[in-house]
């Protein structure tokens, strides 16, 4: 049985944020994925990034979902 490298606890990690505000760890050493940006200066073990993205991605909501909602709210006011 073949280890991941999101598997290990010893891996350097980045964390990288999409188009609608959806986070993700990613190594890095690996190219950046498409539709994906790594954000400034979060870098560190598992943990570490981990915790970074827990304090914040305080709402899980995709960004389009998002404003589509605030959209609606201000339309019935």
């Amino acid at each position: 049985m073949t280890t991941s490298c999101f598997d290990r606890d010893d891996e350097t990690f980045i964390v990288l944020v999409n188009h609608e505000e959806q986070y993700s760890i990613w190594p890095h050493w690996k190219a950046v994925p498409g539709g994906w940006r790594a954000v400034d200066g979060v870098r560190g073990d598992k943990q570490q990034v981990l915790d970074y993205i827990e304090r914040t991605w305080t709402d899980m909501r995709p960004r389009s979902l998002r404003d589509w909602m605030a959209q609606q709210a201000d339309a019935a006011r």
